[in-house]
């Protein structure tokens, strides 16, 4: 699959996100047509040690069944005992060029919230960029200041060949706006996971 089809439509989840079971959100979700999914336990009430690789195992199970590309969160220490498709990073985590070093057949991506990071990031380590929070998110608690459309269409304009997936506060409504902008894809968190429709969520995305 091509880094920005497996863009399209890509879920990010952890235990803390959820008011169910994540393993029956998955199931819904990789049924109803995600293209990717990243595991992120990260934040308040998320699982750490044993309990949060046995629950990636099991989610890593399911996108295996699914042929849907299983993604981590910065969790270096989990590449090998989860055998993951790829890796997405922030500005302040592991550096993109020690991962493609260590992991070269890794799908790397990279969070890029303005000009600075994104003069001062390897674009040739990487496969795509996280462009955002497009839109005011209270999902992550450390989330940056929203950065609006123009932000997708500025790297856009000047990436035409760089899979860019906007990430931040989409859902349903405005993830035709990201699309239109330039992205190739959306990333989301709540709009899935606390959908009471999960099929009729992704189908609207």
């Amino acid at each position: 699959m091509k880094v920005e089809n497996m863009l399209r439509k890509y879920f990010i989840l952890g235990s803390q996100n959820c008011d169910r079971d994540p393993e029956i959100i998955l199931q819904e979700a990789v049924e109803a047509g995600i293209t990717a999914f990243q595991f992120r336990e990260k934040g308040a009430g998320s699982l750490k040690g044993a309990e949060k690789i046995e629950l990636a195992k099991r989610l890593r199970a399911i996108c295996r069944e699914h042929e849907v590309p299983f993604i981590i969160n910065d969790d270096l220490d989990l590449v090998e005992e989860l055998d993951v498709d790829g890796i997405h990073v922030g500005q302040d985590d592991s550096s993109v060029e020690e991962i493609r070093k260590r992991y070269p057949e890794l799908i790397i991506g990279l969070s890029i919230s303005n000009i600075e990071e994104l003069e001062r990031s390897n674009l040739q380590a990487i496969d795509y960029i996280g462009a955002g929070p497009v839109f005011t998110t209270s999902t992550k608690e450390d989330a940056k200041k929203a950065v609006g459309l123009e932000w997708i269409t500025k790297l856009r304009s000047e990436l035409a060949e760089m899979p860019i997936v906007g990430v931040g506060g989409i859902d349903e409504t405005n993830a035709a706006d990201v699309i239109a902008a330039g992205a190739d894809g959306v990333s989301v968190i709540s709009a899935i996971a606390k959908s009471k429709d999960i099929a009729a969520t992704l189908a609207a995305l």
